[in-house]
């Protein structure tokens, strides 16, 4: 059954996002009216948070969490789901604050629940595309995905996207099993979904790089992502290498 429009909610994570929090929210709610909006803001010394209460001040759907440091991507999305879940959602939305994810594309991924645990908008899938990136850019997100889907043996084209829908039920079965709280939390929460024997969907959107602000992509954080990628990786194949050898002394 498809989903209700007013049990959406869409958590969108803000630092320093003063510039881009007014036309994102402003966009979806006319893309999908009925659905609430949570501000998550790690304390953003720009006003991003304080913007964020007038406009909730103004819409009912709108909502702020307040909190008190930039503590990673990842822990803002578990707060945010949290809450979600406390507050009875049925369907609860990852989306940039930054406008590189459209909000107009919104209904294709609520559309595509109707038979996935997991959807996400997908760069990499036919129909998909990116806008205003360097060349450079697209071969290391591309390259990341790629080294993420050799070692984990994930079928999912766009493992780093970070524009996903859930049912409130997947994220219940997997969220306290997340330990990554940066970037790598894409791929954190992938893994488990398709470890929990759940299906992941992906639908073509269009990314479209930020006009306003600064991105906090950065070298550091890719290591990192592609380091832990790569452990989880190597446990996994020795798993599914130690399975087969049992299986053949098994069978004599």
């Amino acid at each position: 059954m498809d989903p209700s429009p007013d049990t959406i909610l869409v958590v969108i994570p803000t630092y320093n996002e003063k510039d881009n929090i007014g036309a994102i929210c402003a966009r979806l709610r006319a893309a999908v009216d009925q659905a609430d909006i949570l501000v998550v803001d790690d304390n953003s010394p720009d006003g991003t948070g304080q913007m964020a209460n007038r406009l909730a001040d103004a819409d009912r759907h709108i909502h702020v969490m307040h909190r008190t440091a930039k503590n990673g991507l990842g822990a803002a999305y578990l707060a945010g789901f949290r809450w979600g879940l406390r507050h009875g959602y049925a369907v609860l939305v990852e989306m940039d604050a930054d406008g590189s994810h459209q909000p107009e594309q919104l209904p294709r991924l609520l559309d595509a629940l109707a038979t996935a645990d997991m959807v996400k908008g997908s760069r990499y899938v036919p129909g998909g595309s990116v806008v205003n990136w360097p060349k450079s850019r697209e071969l290391l997100s591309r390259g990341g995905s790629w080294w993420t889907r050799l070692m984990t043996g994930m079928p999912v084209r766009d493992i780093t996207g970070g524009f996903n829908a859930f049912h409130a039920a997947t994220l219940d079965a997997v969220m306290d099993e997340i330990s990554s709280v940066g970037y790598n939390f894409q791929v954190d929460l992938t893994w488990h979904v398709i470890a929990k024997g759940m299906t992941v969907a992906e639908v073509p959107i269009t990314f479209v790089e930020r006009q306003y602000g600064q991105s906090k992509m950065s070298g550091r954080i890719v290591v990192e992502a592609l380091a832990k990628t790569t452990a989880w990786g190597l446990r996994h194949r020795t798993s599914q290498v130690a399975s087969a050898i049992e299986r053949l002394v098994r069978q004599g």
